[in-house]
């Protein structure tokens, strides 16, 4: 990174290695935020840009084998 940033902006639909993670923290070096996919879908959702968000009710069914046995 050069010039007059202060930091850097890393984006990724993925995520980030331990190694990744670990050079945006070194002592010394320039500043860098590193945002995985799912950081990045929080912040789509968070701020509304893109993505609507709904209520979804989900059921869960059981068979019952006495129900059937008896048949």
């Amino acid at each position: 990174m050069q010039g007059r940033a202060d930091k850097g902006l890393i984006l990724t639909t993925g995520s980030f290695t331990a190694d990744a993670r670990q050079e945006a923290r070194r002592d010394g070096a320039p500043a860098i935020d590193l945002i995985d996919g799912e950081r990045l879908c929080e912040l789509l959702k968070d701020n509304q840009l893109g993505v609507r968000v709904e209520d979804v009710k989900t059921e869960k069914g059981a068979v019952l084998p006495d129900f059937f046995a008896a048949i």
